[in-house]
């Protein structure tokens, strides 16, 4: 079977060249052009990877017969590259936030449904075995009434932005804000996955500490879902960079009967999670296996399933609604951070 054509709009972001071993890895798609304004830039993604370059995404969905796009575009840019994409019949996806503001992303969901194109955004940690094993446990009732979740995310410092060509990612306007945005949707959504449960209040507080950008580099957040569990956030570009991977990854959750708790490593090969019931405590060990590129296994398990999506003319697991409930969580931290009360997410859909 024929490989799903696919072109990347943006090059000006840390993740295009860490995608392109696992698109390769997952077998079901080729990476054929690219499309990038910044001719440096896009001239040193060509010459290590055997695209057709393209200064304008519209000249390439033109001229390229494309299945799939992949947006790593400034936030605020998305919605509009998505909804040209979808008017060509081009399926989508698009880095999180997927948006810089959860009514324009409501906006791109309904120009996908109307063209009938898939939508999608790789919140991939749901694809990760332990956090697997971790709904698994939820939802064999392992740990009781889960009353309290924590999670923190804390990934290199501002410079890399600067040195990774995506210096847009600390300007406000484009990049919709601080951590919160850029990292903290990933825990957002998964603790959505993990509890199957929406949130329905969130107080936030931001913390700035550089002076040159105007975006927090650190913000907390307490989260309430529906049926009462609690969730304490800790995202920030505050770590040293001598901390592995230069990420500071944990995840818990803490139930009426037991615990679970994982230090994430990040692309790495071994994990180990923490399991405490009632039955007793154990560590249990998980082996991937090695893949080069952004989140390794996880993201080809990713693609594999987007690409069935796509073929089949289904819905795929992870949708633009998913990525619009947790831009509108990200977005009642801020309200909230700023007013210093609590907030109940909107809803736009």
């Amino acid at each position: 079977m024929p490989g799903l054509k696919v072109g990347f709009i943006g090059l000006r972001h840390l993740h295009p060249r860490s995608y392109m071993p696992v698109f390769g890895a997952a077998g079901e798609f080729e990476v054929v052009a690219a499309a990038e304004s910044d001719s440096a830039v896009l001239h040193s993604f060509t010459a290590e990877f055997p695209v057709r370059p393209y200064a304008s995404f519209h000249d390439m969905l033109e001229s390229e017969h494309l299945d799939l796009a992949v947006l790593f575009l400034p936030h605020h840019q998305c919605p509009e590259a998505a909804i040209a994409c979808a008017g060509r019949g081009v399926h989508v996806l698009v880095e999180k936030p997927m948006a810089a503001d959860s009514e324009s992303l409501a906006g791109v969901i309904r120009a996908a449904a109307h063209a009938s194109v898939v939508l999608s955004s790789p919140y991939v940690w749901r694809y990760h075995p332990v956090a697997r094993a971790m709904k698994q446990h939820v939802a064999d009732g392992t740990l009781g009434q889960i009353v309290g979740c924590e999670g923190r995310c804390a990934a290199g410092r501002l410079q890399r932005y600067i040195e990774g060509n995506a210096e847009w990612m600390l300007v406000k306007s484009a990049s919709g804000g601080g951590p919160m945005y850029n990292l903290g949707v990933h825990w957002i959504d998964l603790y959505r996955w993990l509890l199957n449960d929406e949130v329905v209040e969130v107080f936030g507080k931001n913390v700035k500490v550089n002076q040159q950008y105007d975006i927090e580099d650190n913000s907390f957040a307490i989260l309430t879902f529906s049926r009462g569990t609690v969730l304490a956030l800790d995202i920030s570009y505050t770590v040293p960079d001598s901390f592995p991977s230069a990420r500071d990854l944990y995840l818990a959750l803490r139930g009426t009967r037991g615990v679970l708790s994982w230090n994430p490593s990040f692309e790495g090969i071994r994990e180990s999670l923490f399991v405490c019931s009632d039955a007793g405590a154990r560590q249990v060990g998980f082996d991937l296996p090695p893949q080069p590129g952004y989140a390794g296994a996880s993201t080809v398990l990713f693609l594999k399933d987007l690409a069935e999506a796509i073929r089949n003319g289904t819905p795929a697991a992870i949708t633009g609604e998913d990525g619009l409930r947790a831009l509108e969580v990200v977005e009642a931290i801020y309200q909230s951070a700023e007013s210093g009360r609590t907030v109940r997410p909107v809803r736009r859909l």
